[in-house]
């Protein structure tokens, strides 16, 4: 399974449900008028891809999808979020270290790595 590398814009519910669902998923919701999701979207994709390289990475624009964000709980910007296999293994929001949001992805990822 080949990882995405740039975050995908998602605003199909249907499309996000099954890949929560069936696979893996970082979540990234946003906003065009948010700086700090830019900015954070900017520096977590480079990361995303070199230390989760099967971990596709999804931007869910609010302002563009609101009933996404509605459904995920999320009524201000910026909100992380990673499942794997319908779980939630990781939820941020507002401010958070990326640094932290990494090392706590990265346990679930190995362990579904060798499980694959």
């Amino acid at each position: 399974m080949e990882g995405m590398g740039l975050m995908k814009t998602v605003s199909d519910m249907q499309q996000l449900n099954k890949m929560k669902q069936e696979n893996a998923v970082f979540i990234l919701f946003g906003g065009e008028h948010c700086g700090v999701c830019k900015t954070l979207r900017s520096r977590l994709e480079p990361l995303l891809k070199q230390d989760f390289p099967d971990l596709p990475s999804v931007y869910i624009d609010c302002e563009i999808s609101p009933n996404i964000c509605a459904q995920h709980s999320v009524f201000s910007l910026p909100v992380v979020k990673a499942y794997i296999e319908g779980r939630l293994i990781v939820e941020e929001n507002g401010a958070f270290s990326i640094k932290k949001l990494l090392q706590s992805i990265e346990r679930p990822y190995k362990l579904w790595k060798d499980a694959l």
